[in-house]
């Protein structure tokens, strides 16, 4: 069976930034920033995501992209009789734990949608904003309605192949969510207290420098916005064509995932100050302190509606991106068909789902790991252990199992003056600073 192809580079680029633009920008970012200290630990983000997170992204396409093949193809592919196959595992294993989980929480995205749509959420319910959300993820069957309607919609995308389904979905996914975030970056600015909520993103408390946590923070959030270590773009590189050129489009990537990111911290940081609202608020910050704002906010609740649209529509291109990893890997290893691979590695995802919701309400006595429930467990394991594991090999791969010859040509870095810089932060600087990430996840450091 011939290897599907995108139609175009730009298609590749679009799919790629709809994998690093999700919740990690949207919601992550933002909170993290929050507790972070805003102005410093943004850049520090910029530094580390040019420095690092492009390097390693370039790195984990090139693979890929001289294979043409799944995240455990390609090491077998280029490095045959080696064991390097089995950091292709670490990607397979970890899409199954982030999926499960991330499907989850986009589903409540879209149930807040739905909620703004009708008007229920328009004002503040009963209890507040905080107990309907207690209630509804605490509730037997409710959230998983919602998690079942986004794996169906991320499944038929996937189960549409590269072209028409991926790289399709994205052309009007990214776009759409461009325009509306911008616009709710300039509607935020109209605020009476814009100004106080910029300065705490622009400006930096040079003093935070000093705490070794906010670099660490921006390391790991850096690494997860663009997606790195999951095996996702190194199968998105190897739809690539020997022909498209990955220096130009890795940096057009890693700097749009940074643009949305930043925009999201204007639309929501200015909204904060302007209120009134810590922004340390943490996690809850999207489903419970910002219908709070939005509630007080002129056309709040239109607002509301085009912010968790953008959140879903974020969580879609981002979950597309996670399915494809194992379902190209099954596809190859049992020949199956695209149809068939899509639908049972889906259903497979939604059960493990089914774990995490439960885990909110009837299930929440579970702490497999410390005092974590079950989402929190999985999300540790995949994001503090598999994910560097899995870029760390990755960068070891690329900087010291690869020559240098082999190296710059399959990242097109050969006649380029920064292919040895490139290089030397691979196979250098990238290692050092993922297990520092790994070593601060488990707790040595930090």
């Amino acid at each position: 069976m011939a290897r599907e192809k995108w139609a175009s580079k730009l298609g590749f680029m679009l799919a790629a930034m709809g994998s690093a633009v999700g919740l990690g920008n949207i919601w992550r970012f933002s909170y993290v920033a929050g507790e972070s200290g805003g102005g410093a630990f943004l850049l520090l983000y910029l530094v580390f995501v040019l420095l690092i997170g492009i390097p390693l992204l370039l790195s984990e396409v090139s693979i890929g992209r001289k294979a043409q093949s799944d995240v455990v193809g390609a090491y077998k592919e280029i490095a045959p009789g080696t064991p390097w196959y089995l950091t292709g595992f670490f990607g397979v294993i970890s899409s199954f734990l982030i999926l499960s989980f991330y499907g989850v929480v986009a589903g409540w995205s879209i149930y807040y949608f739905w909620n703004y749509v009708n008007g229920q959420l328009f004002t503040s319910p009963a209890g507040g904003y905080g107990a309907a959300f207690e209630g509804f993820i605490g509730h037997a069957w409710h959230p998983i309605g919602w998690h079942a309607f986004f794996m169906i919609l991320t499944i038929l995308i996937v189960y549409n192949g590269v072209k028409k389904g991926i790289e399709a979905a994205n052309k009007v996914f990214m776009p759409t969510l461009a325009v509306l975030l911008v616009a709710l970056a300039i509607y935020s600015l109209t605020l009476e207290g814009a100004a106080e909520g910029l300065a705490f993103l622009f400006q930096p408390d040079w003093s935070a420098l000093s705490k070794p946590s906010i670099y660490l923070a921006a390391l790991g959030q850096a690494f997860f916005s663009l997606s790195l270590g999951m095996g996702a773009m190194l199968t998105y590189g190897s739809y690539l064509s020997k022909e498209n050129k990955l220096p130009s489009a890795t940096v057009g990537i890693g700097l749009m995932d940074t643009f949305f990111a930043i925009v999201s911290g204007i639309m929501i940081f200015p909204a904060v100050f302007a209120f009134g609202i810590q922004p340390s608020s943490g996690p809850p910050l999207a489903f419970i302190t910002l219908p709070s704002i939005f509630e007080q906010m002129p056309l709040g609740g239109f607002v509301g509606i085009v912010f968790f649209f953008s959140l879903a529509l974020a969580s879609l291109s981002s979950s597309v991106s996670i399915l494809e990893v194992p379902v190209a890997y099954f596809m190859r290893v049992f020949k199956w068909s695209r149809h068939f691979t899509s639908v049972i590695t889906g259903m497979v995802m939604f059960v493990l789902g089914l774990a995490v919701s439960l885990g909110m309400g009837v299930w929440s006595g579970i702490t497999p790991i410390g005092d974590n429930n079950i989402l929190d467990s999985m999300d540790y394991i995949a994001s503090n252990i598999l994910l560097p594991l899995g870029g760390l090999s990755m960068a070891l791969f690329v900087g010291w199992y690869l020559t240098k010859d082999q190296a710059l040509e399959a990242s097109d870095m050969t006649r380029l003056p920064l292919g040895p810089v490139w290089l030397t932060i691979v196979k250098y600087v990238a290692p050092v600073m993922i297990i520092l990430i790994f070593l601060n996840a488990l707790g040595f450091i930090g």
